[in-house]
């Protein structure tokens, strides 16, 4: 266990999601069995007009769903060990994640993240990537604290992350001709993958691809 995630573990405890029982995991073998009846047999790959690739690993229903709402607005960040094994279980996932020469999580913003206490996605990916300097948390940043997503319908959503997001630490940060995967919990419209995506391209980017937990 490498120093970051002694760490984690002693701030988050090391339960299982599903079942409550300790589990250094985050989730046992019986509770990842009944999981796995959520997944689909293929792992979703499909091209977009604003990045080439996305990966998502769960529909974004049943118990999936419960958990990722838990996870994200009802302050439990200890689940972020439990979706961090169920990625890297996948084999096929994992060996595409490493090929990336960056991981960006979508961010959040400030006031959010102060709420909350941490980022969904940046968390997560501690807990998934072993080479942490591949996570670039830095160089996105959301600089206006926008409605929710979830509360806003199709035509809304896209309005709304429009301009959300921006460029930080542009000197230190270059992406010229860098692959990119960009990291999410959930894909509902795409709208906020793409806004990121969009400007990441502006920066010079060759490959931008997004994986993402669930796919609603």
């Amino acid at each position: 266990m490498n120093k970051l995630n002694l760490i984690l573990s002693c701030i988050y405890p090391n339960y299982c999601g599903l079942c409550n029982k300790i589990d250094e995991n985050g989730i046992c073998k019986r509770c990842e069995i009944k999981l796995n009846q959520y997944k689909k047999y293929n792992i979703e790959i499909y091209k977009d007009i604003s990045f080439n690739m996305h990966i998502s690993l769960f529909p974004y229903q049943g118990i999936i769903r419960d958990k990722l709402i838990e996870y994200k607005f009802q302050k439990k960040p200890y689940l972020a060990r439990m979706f961090a094994t169920l990625i890297r279980r996948e084999e096929r996932v994992m060996k595409i994640i490493n090929d990336y020469d960056y991981i960006i999580p979508v961010p959040i913003h400030k006031k959010r993240k102060q709420e909350r206490g941490y980022n969904q996605s940046e968390l997560i990916l501690r807990y998934t990537v072993l080479e942490k300097n591949k996570i670039n948390a830095n160089f996105l940043k959301k600089q206006i604290n926008n409605l929710p997503q979830s509360s806003l319908n199709k035509e809304e959503r896209k309005l709304n992350v429009k301009n959300v997001y921006t460029v930080e630490n542009r000197q230190r940060n270059n992406l010229g001709n860098k692959t990119i995967l960009l990291f999410d919990d959930i894909f509902t419209t795409g709208n906020t993958v793409r806004e990121c995506s969009n400007i990441l391209k502006q920066e010079g980017a060759s490959i931008i691809d997004v994986l993402t937990i669930a796919k609603d």
